[in-house]
């Protein structure tokens, strides 16, 4: 019964909540949507915890994308030692370096008191779960090796079971305990993506990226308006 909870009722009502909720949000405060940067309050502190978070968690995003997509090129890449080695230090290596660029963002935002007018309980449930997410990352890396396969063979099968609206969870209800803390925290974050900062990720101005240059003509005297 827990494990169809955690499994099959908890996934759904994430990837509803995602898409109902982003979808609502988009349209009615769409133009309110915004990570609310404090990089103003303090930004020395804000450069060297951001800077090594968002790239750590880029590749850890794409590196769990790519054995989603492709399972069979992950464990054939794998078949070398050498390979599955790199492979894992690498991932590793990113997981270290998020948790250490969040623990310095977590340490500033505690230690500075003027962020603490910006930040509401949500900020606090995000941090928490980001921690518990990367730390349980971490400790299935070194507590049961060779992610990257296991990934491979058993979770890319569960999440496309997930999505195809045939949900198989036999093999997830056998995986250890940290390995499901480390799923469901995952699925827990994704529904909350529509009430959380993470919502301006999806409305990122694309559109910047191929329109066309704006001229923009000043039209008023740059000497009245020095003196004014």
């Amino acid at each position: 019964m827990i494990n169809t909870l955690l499994f099959i009722v908890l996934p759904y009502v994430a990837i509803v909540l995602l898409i109902l909720g982003s979808v609502y949000r988009y349209k009615y405060s769409g133009f309110k949507v915004s990570s609310l940067s404090s990089q103003f309050l303090e930004g020395k502190n804000l450069f060297y915890g951001s800077v090594p978070f968002h790239w750590g968690l880029v590749f850890l995003f794409f590196g769990h994308l790519i054995a989603f997509l492709f399972p069979r090129a992950v464990i054939l890449w794998n078949g070398m030692p050498v390979r599955l080695f790199i492979l894992e230090l690498s991932a590793l290596a990113f997981a270290f370096l998020t948790l250490s660029g969040l623990l310095m963002l977590l340490i500033r935002r505690v230690s500075t008191p003027r962020l603490w007018f910006i930040t509401n309980k949500m900020d606090l449930i995000v941090y928490l779960l980001l921690l518990v997410q990367i730390i349980s990352g971490i400790w299935i890396a070194i507590a049961f090796r060779w992610g990257s396969n296991w990934f491979a063979s058993v979770l890319s099968p569960f999440l496309k079971s997930i999505f195809f609206f045939n949900p198989d969870i036999a093999a997830v209800s056998a995986l250890p305990l940290m390995i499901k803390v480390h799923i469901v925290s995952a699925f827990v974050m994704v529904g909350m993506i529509p009430f959380t900062r993470f919502m301006h990720f999806l409305v990122l101005p694309l559109a910047y990226i191929w329109r066309k240059y704006q001229v923009v003509i000043w039209n008023k005297k740059v000497k009245s308006i020095s003196e004014s």
